[in-house]
């Protein structure tokens, strides 16, 4: 079984749940660690940084098994919207950006 490797970039106020660190390089299975008869998907990345990346404040990211509100998630330049959003398979080489779009005023 290969490995994945993701660049995953967080901005907009996000870098600061991540030890003011903006760009990661992730290494995931090739295979769901949910379901390994299916390709590793958005969401299975999404579980691996806040199960392994965030030490708090986990609900400034995810809620309810998916990003918050406000967090604009971009895969290789384009909106998740039109990627499958959680359903979407990564490939290797994959960017994913996750920019806060909330700000205080």
């Amino acid at each position: 079984m290969s490995d994945l490797t993701i660049n995953v970039e967080f901005s907009g106020g996000m870098e600061l749940l991540f030890n003011n660190i903006r760009q990661h390089k992730i290494t995931l299975p090739a295979k769901s660690p949910l379901d390994n008869t299916k390709a590793t998907q958005l969401r299975d990345l999404i579980f691996y940084i806040r199960d392994n990346m965030m030490t708090e404040k986990k609900d400034l990211f995810v809620e309810k098994d998916t990003v918050r509100p406000g967090i604009l998630v971009l895969i290789n330049e384009a909106d998740w919207e039109l990627c499958d959003e959680l359903d979407y398979e990564l490939e290797d080489k994959d960017e994913i950006v996750f920019i806060s779009t909330l700000h205080g005023g």
